[in-house]
């Protein structure tokens, strides 16, 4: 296995599951990849804010597997929208899918003709299972279905940024539907909003190493594979420390990683043609660290048109008091802000939206530049199984109905795993 994120530690149980001796190899210091967690002033933070949802069936199954309780490792709230000021939608406990029809008919900030369009547009959906036709842009979907421009900005722009971190003029609405499918479609608790309380290193990947050590495999962390040599017996691995042999192997590594082990395989470069035409869109995270006594009017809100999209109040959520995290997901004017300048521009409108005024302890931007692939319509994303029936592929990346997420990355893991057992 090479790559300890979601993808490749999710791999590594489900082949432990199976009685399948596994070896991870790691290059950075601790597992997690693009979902891990971070130290900085002696306060644990993530590298980035993600939020699971109750649909997310597969991640919070592993999660289970490997000794975590759902119940303690995260808060749990029904949907919710809330645009400071602006926009607020909240599901009531109510079987799927009356929660969401009474949550758009209730939904503050819009004009009664709006929120009857937005109920109408999504009924519509369901008419059709959630299927298009042909792929379009969100943008030109939601003008398809007279949702104007308002409606757009306050409730499918931001959903469409928060759930596939692309602008909607360049996001994939199929894409976007799977996703409404199956948290809006199913059960009420589909729709749930799952805040983790610990980071993410730990809420996974790090239960799944003793997971797969105790069924005999091993993790090796700062352990990177430099090299990838397909043999007539096997596959070899070579490390800057040892060259290993193994029947199968998954490269669960990041896009770019991932393209440079596989480049030298003639026999994969449909696969890496594949990668390399991926876009990529950055997210942004400025934690700042106020007082303990400063806190936001609920656990999770958005602003309006401003530079922070979703907040996060840490204390109400993991017991960090005073430590607001802000989340600036996809392609923007603020790319070109230093981390100095972006932490000082939330600070401000933290200041002007709810007053305030105290001056953080401290502030930590976190850039993940390549955060995730650009989920534009009919993209062609390569498949888990390669061209060679021994070598697979895993990450939120591969094919898959959903865009870069965790529910993705554990997917696409699950299914290499599925793969290699029926070639046993």
């Amino acid at each position: 296995m090479i790559g300890g994120g979601y993808a490749g530690m999710a791999a590594a149980v489900e082949l432990a599951k199976q009685g399948i001796t596994v070896t991870v190899f790691e290059s950075a210091k601790q597992l997690g990849g693009r979902a891990r967690g971070v130290g900085y002033h002696d306060t644990q933070l993530d590298n980035g804010q993600h939020l699971l949802l109750g649909c997310y069936r597969e991640t919070l199954r592993l999660i289970e597997l490997v000794g975590g309780d759902i119940g303690q490792d995260f808060l749990r709230l029904p949907l919710q929208l809330d645009l400071h000021d602006q926009f607020s939608l909240k599901a009531p406990h109510l079987p799927a899918p009356l929660h969401l029809l009474i949550a758009l008919l209730g939904a503050g900030g819009l004009t009664w003709r709006e929120r009857l369009k937005a109920a109408g547009f999504m009924f519509k959906l369901r008419r059709m299972n959630f299927r298009l036709s042909y792929d379009m842009t969100v943008s030109a979907l939601l003008v398809l279905h007279d949702q104007d421009a308002d409606l757009a900005l306050k409730l499918w722009e931001p959903l469409c940024i928060a759930a596939l971190n692309t602008p909607i003029h360049k996001a994939s609405a199929q894409v976007l539907l799977n996703v409404l499918r199956d948290s809006l479609n199913q059960t009420r608790a589909d729709s749930d909003m799952l805040l983790p309380r610990i980071d993410f290193t730990a809420l996974f990947p790090q239960r799944a190493a003793h997971f797969v050590e105790q069924y005999g495999g091993q993790v090796l962390l700062s352990t990177g594979v430099e090299k990838i040599e397909v043999r007539d017996d096997g596959i070899e691995l070579a490390t800057a420390q040892d060259t290993h042999r193994y029947r199968h192997v998954i490269c669960a590594a990041p896009p770019e990683a991932a393209a440079k082990l596989l480049r030298p395989i003639a026999a994969l470069d449909h696969s890496v043609a594949q990668i390399d035409a991926l876009e990529h869109q950055p997210i942004y995270t400025v934690y700042l660290q106020y007082p303990a006594s400063v806190r936001l009017p609920c656990p999770m809100l958005g602003l309006y048109q401003r530079v922070s999209q979703w907040l996060f109040d840490k204390g109400q959520i993991a017991g960090q008091h005073g430590l607001i995290a802000s989340v600036i997901s996809a392609e923007g004017r603020h790319q070109e802000c230093s981390q100095d300048k972006l932490a000082h521009k939330v600070m401000a409108e933290l200041r002007e939206e709810f007053g305030i005024t105290d001056t953080p302890h401290w502030f930590k931007v976190i850039a993940e530049k390549r955060a995730t692939f650009c989920c534009s319509p009919n993209l062609s994303r390569p498949s888990q199984q390669t061209a060679l029936p021994r070598l697979l592929l895993a990450g939120d990346y591969t094919t898959g109905d959903y865009p870069a997420t965790l529910e993705g990355a554990i997917f696409s893991g699950v299914r290499c795993a599925e793969l290699i057992t029926a070639q046993s």
